[in-house]
């Protein structure tokens, strides 16, 4: 991102294809994708050995070593690239306005597949570029510029993955869950840039405001400096908080719709009409029944598929701790609350708790607001939400409660376990949820994980679409 680099970590991330085959030579112009004179046998392997130390020198030093950096810059401009592919403070998107014919090149850089033979020293020097502009973030202050060409850089680090860009961060595409490592380091290293900057400052100034793009990383730090933020400061906060929240309601509503409805109510018989006629199974029933010499199959009982589904209204009760670990969660499981409040037939309810207990049922339809009421921080007394949750349940039969927390409770485990084990053996559903997040980090109390999986309920760990589909299968 700048000139002063620290340690980094690029572990995950996979080498561009190792080939004993021709190089790449001079090219015509940034443009061009290679070619020229080839080279052979392993004066390839040594240049892209020079472009690796140069890069690894600038990760983990704050000095640039001239004899790398001499030769990278002979290799880049044998190879027809621009010099300013070379430097950490010219952003990938900046150099793809600048060199539109690159921007090829840089999706699906460094995804697992096969390759062309040759031109591994020019993946070499652009897959330098990506990682030396994403995972080398500097130290010191961080404006609002900065950060936002950092997501930028981000994005074309994901398009090098095969990914989208936020494919890897917010778990889309065909990144999210398959490099769950590998998010969480972007996730962190977007959170320390974010902590870096000075916030109240930017939030203050309408232009810089304007500049910040909404994150998860970004949200919790509103939500931790919400009470001292006041004026145009705390106005273009909450304009933040709300665009964040539309823009993830909106994929949450996509995956609600999407996903399978819940079971068919087997206790209800099936209606008797020609729509529901199960004719693979009438056939199936009734071969004992095939005549030969007729050639017929006389068919004395008709089967027909059950079709009914709930007609009374479950409660799904949510439950969040709101200690600073569970930040993730807690914004995306308080949407997701407000979407099944927004379905018929689903009364919602919605307690957040600390060391004391509050209950957000009366805004349980506005997710923004919600956050805005929360308080991030301070410890967790899961029995004192439970005492506010148990009178909610009136027909247990007909109850979901979900539980989501890191359910470190110490001296105040078993009390919240027993509370847990009589809602569950009343008849309720009980959801546990130990993180609901895009990278699918969990961090759940090892002994209550055990209790949970032989109570039968184990927790529900990764990507939020898992808890949509639990709930979609009761709800519907």
């Amino acid at each position: 991102m700048n000139d002063s680099q620290t340690t980094a970590g690029t572990g995950g991330i996979p080498e561009p294809g190792q080939g004993t085959g021709p190089e790449a030579g001079r090219g015509t112009g940034p443009e061009a994708g290679g070619g020229g004179a080839p080279e052979y046998g392993g004066a390839g392997a040594a240049r892209r050995q020079v472009l690796y130390w140069r890069l690894l020198s600038r990760l983990f030093a704050p000095d640039e070593q001239p004899a790398l950096e001499r030769a990278s810059v002979a290799i880049v401009d044998d190879l027809g690239l621009p010099p300013a592919l070379l430097d950490p403070g010219i952003s990938v998107d900046n150099l793809v306005q600048r060199f539109p014919g690159l921007a090829s090149e840089f999706e699906g850089l460094m995804e697992e597949r096969d390759h062309e033979e040759g031109g591994e020293v020019r993946r070499a020097a652009l897959v330098s570029k990506l990682l030396l502009n994403v995972f080398a973030t500097g130290q010191g202050n961080v404006s609002a510029g900065q950060l936002a060409a950092w997501k930028q850089d981000a994005g074309w680090f994901e398009r090098g993955m095969g990914c989208e860009p936020g494919g890897l961060r917010h778990g889309r595409g065909n990144g999210g869950e398959g490099n769950a490592e590998l998010a969480q380091l972007l996730a962190g290293l977007e959170g320390d840039l974010v902590r870096r900057m000075h916030l109240r400052e930017v939030l203050a100034d309408p232009a810089l405001a304007r500049q910040l793009t909404p994150s998860m990383s970004l949200i919790e730090q509103l939500l931790r400096d919400k009470s001292n933020l006041s004026g145009v400061a705390l106005a273009n906060a909450k304009a933040l908080i709300r665009r964040y929240v539309d823009e993830v309601a909106e994929v949450l509503r996509t995956q609600v719709e999407q996903t399978s409805a819940g079971a068919i109510d087997r206790s209800v018989p099936p209606k008797r009409v020609f729509r529901n006629l199960d004719v693979e199974r009438t056939i199936w029933k009734n071969l004992t029944n095939w005549s030969p010499d007729d050639e017929r199959l006389y068919v004395d009982r008709l089967y027909y598929k059950q079709t009914a589904r709930r007609t009374t209204p479950a409660r799904l009760i949510v439950v969040v701790d709101q200690s600073g670990s569970m930040v993730d969660s807690m914004v995306n499981c308080t949407i997701l609350a407000s979407i099944f409040a927004g379905l018929p037939k689903v009364d919602v309810h919605l307690i957040a708790y600390d060391t004391r207990a509050l209950d957000l049922t009366p805004w349980v339809h506005d997710p923004f607001e919600v956050l805005l009421r929360t308080n991030l921080g301070g410890g967790n007394d899961g029995p004192v939400a439970m005492a506010m949750a148990r009178p909610k349940i009136t027909d247990p039969r007909n109850t979901v409660m979900v539980w989501i927390s890191d359910f470190y409770e110490f001296d105040r485990s078993q009390p919240l376990y027993d509370g847990i084990e009589a809602v569950h053996r009343s008849g309720v559903k009980f959801i546990p949820v130990g993180s609901v997040n895009s990278s699918g980090q969990e961090n759940v109390e090892p002994w209550f994980r055990k209790k949970f999986k032989a109570l039968g309920t184990p927790v529900i760990s990764g990507h939020i679409r898992k808890l949509v589909f639990e709930l979609k299968n009761f709800l519907a």
